[in-house]
């Protein structure tokens, strides 16, 4: 795990659904650090420092480009 690198922080479990969905789908090596103690205590979520989105470092160009189009892309219908 001493490759992987923090690129990303989250507050709730429910903002990761849709990143994890699209990590797979471009077969990027991920982990969610504290993902699973938010999902069972999501107030305790700053405390812990939220979700935190860790990725290979050969990978993290690719993974911001992604979180960047991802924050451009969204529209309310």
């Amino acid at each position: 795990m001493e490759d992987f690198k923090i690129i990303r922080t989250f507050n709730y479990s429910h903002e990761i659904v849709v990143l994890k969905h699209l990590l797979e789908q471009e077969k990027i090596n991920y982990f969610f650090e504290n993902e699973t103690l938010v999902s069972i205590d999501p107030f305790g979520s700053f405390a812990y420092g939220g979700i935190k989105l860790k990725v290979h470092i050969n990978d993290f160009e690719k993974v911001q480009e992604l979180l960047d189009n991802m924050n451009t892309k969204l529209t309310i219908v």
